[in-house]
Order: structure tokens, then sequence, then C-alpha cells
């Protein structure tokens, strides 16, 4: 029996999402089905390559899966899965798991990308309890170095009206 709510949800992620990724040269949105779908981020975040060095990087991946009751209630072990490269470096992510923090059932797929995007570019930081304690403990020594992307996801987009003043001359 096909549930026409959450088809209506779905729908709506996808005209959403797909706008947002139109709007931003900083994301790629792969529709790979009604209920999946592949975030790429070109903006800039952390990687700790071999011998530990951290430094900045740009192309982060990550699935985003909208289960079958996620209307109802939430597996968010299974709404993200992070795809690369496995050598980032954040707080809240150990591949492939992504630790959003607080989120309820139905949340969006804007909503999402904009949440994966703060924590792959060090916007949105919880430095105890992580996912990625060693993380943790280098933001903590390095909070100067973050947020490492300077450019919002979707740029605000500003419309003017300008109007000729007319002189009494």
């Amino acid at each position: 029996m096909r549930d026409r709510i959450f088809e209506s949800f779905l729908d709506r992620q996808y005209e959403q999402g797909m706008a947002l990724a139109a709007s931003t040269p900083l994301l790629d949105l792969l529709h790979l089905d009604h209920q999946h779908y592949a975030a790429v981020f070109h903006c800039k975040g952390f990687v700790r390559r071999a011998g530990g060095v951290v430094e900045a990087a740009t192309g982060f991946e990550a699935g985003i899966y909208f289960g079958p009751d996620h209307l109802r209630r939430l597996q968010p072990i299974e709404l993200v899965t992070w795809f690369g490269p496995d050598d980032v470096w954040s707080p809240h992510i150990r591949p492939p798991f992504v630790c959003l923090g607080h989120v309820t059932a139905g949340v969006g797929l804007v909503d999402l990308l904009y949440q994966l995007f703060e924590i792959i570019t060090w916007r949105r930081v919880a430095l105890h309890d992580a996912l990625n304690p060693e993380a943790a403990q280098w933001g903590r020594r390095n909070r100067d170095r973050f947020p490492v992307e300077d450019r919002p996801l979707r740029a605000r987009e500003l419309r003017l009206k300008i109007r000729r003043r007319e002189t009494g001359t």
C-alpha cells in the first residue's frame, strides 16, 4: 500500500534539495532514487593525512537515505552515511558514521544538507561527547583554525530596485 503522505514528502525533498544545489557552487546533489541521495560538498573541511598532519581540503561526500518510516521514527544510523574521504577530520564523523546531533523524525533534506555542511566546515562543533574524540581534542587546541570555509552554503540573494532620482535644475 502506498503512503501518499510519505510520497508527497519525498517529492518536496527532491524539489527543495535540487533547488538548493542549483543555487550554490558548493554542493552537487545526486538523486539516486526516490529515497536515496548522494551529496558532494565542494567546500573546505579538514582531513588528517598520514603522519597526523591536519590540513584543509575540498571534496566531501555523504549519502542520505529516507527510510520508509522516516516521518514516524528516526533511524539516525541509517539516515546519513559518510562516503569520503576516509581521512576526514571532524568530531562528528567517523566513517561511515556521522553524528548530526539532535534531529527528529521527518527532518528534511535541506536541513540535513545544511547540517552536513556545518559539520564539514567546522561551523557546528561540539567538542565533548564526540564520535571522533581525537578530532575533538585537536579542535579544543586549534579553535583559531575554524570555521575553515568562509563562504555560506547558499549566498543570500540581494534584490535592489534602483530609481533614478530627478534633479530639479
